[in-house]
């Protein structure tokens, strides 16, 4: 029998003696919309072509913002199948199980097949897609930077759908909500990671009493995050269509960042009041009564400069509000708090159409240029929510069309 590393080596070699027009070919075998062998996908129509179009599909509140799903688990795969057509269409009649078993709804389960940069790069294509390792983005952080195959992200209002998915496709469940199981993701994948956790009102109180946090009940029973504000404000968050590659081999797909980030949040809650959280989150300028009165939008000053010498602190929202292009963020947030490793912590999890919109992001956030203009503001203190905040991990994805989710930019 051949083997796996075997195939993707030789793979490689093809791959890059065709070069990138090459690589276009490779992926016109794929436009036909279906994996070779399998009917066309029945529920295609009622579906988004996009694999991470959710915002249509989400509850919202009374002023017309996107509600995350409350839970999430993100499955961190190795691939171990053979890179051939039966394994492609395994990964394919699995991922039409999801969307046989739940409605695409939070109430049902959204679900994106991402793929990293160690499926990429042993193909040898790494080069030719909107893809590239993570890097260490701060002076302050020392993140692993991490490689993966490939990438599950599963989110819902329904915590029970994220054990039963991940029984059915890694486990020996054989029905998944009436559903019969006859092809599992853990036919060609194992788990080699997992990130859990959760997003909305009533959430983070529930597990405050996690490491990271100064007390059970520091935390506001109805706060949406550990850090007590709303952050999916529609006109802070780029658009789904922004983030989406436009035209070319690529189109319909996106880039996915995730990040795993500690929270220290004693000084948050215990040596910072409501104004000085204000401050630090969204911007000096205001109070937490102007916060209450946010609706779609976050007005932050544009002079941040002139804010860090009026005042010597800056917020993370005035901060990032400085790379938007055309009045408008570049980067999708789809972040969640966990209690992972019994801390409390931030998977930060972004889509960008790419990945340098993320990097550009992250160095606003960073804020080293106004330490030239106070005293005060270090590269962690008084600077946005950076004292509260240590990077642990990063990892990238390219998330491709529905149609191209099994083994994409392989052709048998």
């Amino acid at each position: 029998m051949v083997s796996r590393r075997g195939t993707l080596e030789r793979l490689a070699g093809v791959a890059g003696a065709v070069g990138l027009s090459g690589c276009s070919r490779m992926l016109s075998a794929r436009t036909e919309r279906g994996v070779s062998g399998l009917p066309p996908n029945p529920r295609a129509d009622s579906l988004p072509d996009r694999q991470h179009a959710f915002d249509a599909h989400l509850s919202t509140d009374r002023y017309g913002n996107p509600l995350a799903p409350r839970h999430h688990l993100v499955l961190l795969l190795t691939l171990d199948a053979e890179l051939d057509e039966e394994a492609a269409r395994t990964v394919e009649r699995a991922m039409r199980t999801l969307e046989a078993a739940y409605d695409w709804s939070s109430s049902g389960l959204l679900h994106v097949l991402a793929w990293g940069t160690d499926y990429f790069e042993r193909l040898g294509r790494l080069g030719s897609v909107p893809l590239s390792h993570p890097q260490v983005l701060s002076r302050t952080d020392e993140p692993d930077l991490l490689s993966f195959d490939a990438a599950l992200v599963l989110s819902t209002d329904v915590p029970s759908h994220l054990s039963a998915v991940r029984g059915a496709m890694f486990g020996d469940r054989d029905h998944l909500n009436g559903e019969p199981v006859s092809d599992r993701l853990g036919d060609a994948f194992s788990v080699a990671g997992t990130r859990s956790g959760f997003m909305g009102e009533g959430l983070p109180a529930e597990h405050a009493s996690a490491e990271g946090i100064p007390s059970p009940d520091a935390i506001p029973e109805d706060a949406p995050m550990f850090t007590g504000f709303f952050s999916g404000r529609r006109k802070t968050q780029a658009s789904e269509d922004r983030v989406t590659v436009a035209d070319g081999p690529f189109a319909g797909g996106t880039t996915m960042h995730l990040s795993h980030l500690q929270l220290s949040l004693d000084r948050w809650w215990t040596g910072l009041d409501d104004a000085d959280r204000v401050a630090r989150m969204f911007s000096p300028s205001f109070s937490p009564e102007d916060v209450d009165s946010f609706t779609t939008e976050v007005p932050s000053p544009d002079d941040v400069v002139a804010q860090a010498r009026q005042h010597d602190v800056v917020g993370h929202h005035e901060k990032v509000k400085q790379v938007r292009q055309d009045g408008e963020p570049i980067v999708l947030r789809r972040d969640f708090d966990t209690v992972d490793g019994g801390r409390a912590g931030l998977h930060f999890l972004s889509l960008q159409r790419r990945l340098a919109h993320f990097r550009k992001t992250r160095k606003a956030m960073n804020g080293w240029y106004l330490r030239d203009d106070s005293p005060a503001i270090t590269d962690r203190r008084n600077n946005g929510i950076l004292e509260f905040v240590t990077v642990v991990s990063r990892a990238n994805f390219y998330v491709p069309p529905r149609y191209d989710r099994a083994f994409p930019l392989w052709s048998g």
